[in-house]
């Protein structure tokens, strides 16, 4: 990279700098949906994971440089960090200087973009940068990633050794339940910050008017969205559609699911697999949805998370039926049914379809994700970024 770049920000908003877990394009979640509202109230730096070498000389043309970062503009207001390190980065020495050379990439796309960050998110354990003096830093856990370790194919211990280090250094301590921030050993002085995933409330307002998806089954069915994996309990799945209810699956499915078990479940006349889905169809297939499920396997690192899929079933006017979560606690909300346990679920996901689609229970339900949105959340973000700023002299607030 050299030089400026080309349609830079010149406002005087500030700049915040975001280490995201996943790269821009792979797939739509908290960081991307988080960062998208932050955009609309300040300047954002978006940086990729480290990418191997070995993954980048597979880039065709137009995609990007194979040998150097990159630095695009990839939506108003978020500039979009592309790091190529050395490959084998799982191993300590490689991922080290991956690292260092993540740090030396993010000062340089600052000097291209002619800014200094106002505060950094690092949103994974891993130190791709740290603030400099005057600045704020963030650690946001979107999951809780040490016990989730073997889920992601990481080292526990690992991941725990690095994740300590993020608190030590952390001005601001973001988890997406509160029990989750609630358990992180901080200093003090440092802000704990409760950050739930949010929704986009506008995105699913006109559900009951978007065209119903083509497939076998009548509405209303029951309803799962979201990537099919080792979080999903099959078993809950499997008693529901024997009590004969209609059941939609909607997204990918991930190689470690058993696929003898998968396949049976799909082959059954009342199941439906639509398969991985482009986002703007979604509301198509809500509307078919006369419950939406979020059937989640009784581990720590499940009970830690935050389903994006429930409140976009609320958006949508849908009632839930969930496994017990902390993110249930977190929406407070009697639309969401909870159940432990095959039996239990399935009946729990009959009573919801006979519940019907009530105009004013539809619309608390909506009312219930609109206080979710993610407008809120990156404003929460940006209170927190202040509150910290503001017990540090010479560190200017993140908001306009």
């Amino acid at each position: 990279m050299a030089g400026p770049v080309q349609g830079s920000p010149t406002s005087r908003r500030r700049l915040v700098v975001y280490c995201a877990g996943a790269e821009w394009h792979k797939f739509k979640a908290t960081d991307r949906h988080l960062v998208e509202r932050l955009a609309e109230r300040v300047d954002v730096l978006w940086v990729d994971p480290p990418n191997s070498v070995l993954r980048t000389l597979g880039r065709a043309p137009g995609e990007g440089s194979r040998f150097t970062d990159d630095l695009d503009e990839v939506a108003p207001g978020v500039w979009r960090l592309r790091v190529v390190a050395p490959p084998l980065a799982s191993r300590p020495f490689v991922r080290s200087v991956s690292l260092r050379i993540s740090r030396r990439a993010v000062a340089r796309a600052l000097d291209r973009l002619e800014r200094g960050p106002h505060a950094a998110v690092l949103s994974c354990p891993e130190p791709i940068y740290v603030a400099p003096a005057g600045a704020v830093q963030v650690y946001f856990a979107t999951d809780d990633f040490v016990a989730g370790a073997e889920l992601m194919g990481r080292s526990a211990r690992r991941l725990a050794w690095a994740e300590r280090r993020q608190l030590a250094r952390a001005d601001v301590v973001a988890a997406v339940t509160r029990g989750l921030v609630d358990r992180f050993d901080i200093r003090p002085g440092t802000v704990r910050l409760a950050l739930p995933n949010g929704c986009d409330a506008r995105r699913f307002a006109a559900t009951d008017e978007a065209p119903l998806p083509p497939m076998p089954l009548a509405p209303p069915v029951a309803g799962l969205v979201g990537h099919l994996n080792a979080r999903i309990d099959l078993a809950l799945l499997e008693a529901t559609a024997d009590r004969g209810v209609r059941l939609l699956l909607v997204g990918p499915v991930d190689p470690a699911v058993d696929p003898e078990r998968f396949r049976a479940l799909v082959d059954r006349p009342n199941v439906h697999w639509a398969g991985p889905q482009p986002t703007e169809r979604l509301p198509s297939y809500l509307r078919a949805m006369g419950v939406g499920l979020t059937p989640y396997v009784d581990t720590a690192f499940n009970r830690a998370s935050f389903p994006l899929k429930t409140l976009e079933y609320l958006a949508a006017g849908r009632p839930v039926v969930s496994t017990p979560l902390d993110a249930v606690e977190e929406i407070g909300s009697s639309e969401v049914r909870v159940a432990s346990g095959p039996e239990a679920f399935a009946e729990a996901v009959v009573q919801a379809l006979a519940g019907g689609m009530d105009a004013d229970r539809v619309a608390g339900r909506r009312a219930t994700a609109a206080a979710h949105d993610w407008g809120v959340r990156a404003d929460s973000l940006l209170a927190a970024i202040d509150a910290a700023a503001a017990e540090s002299p010479g560190v200017r607030p993140a908001g306009r």
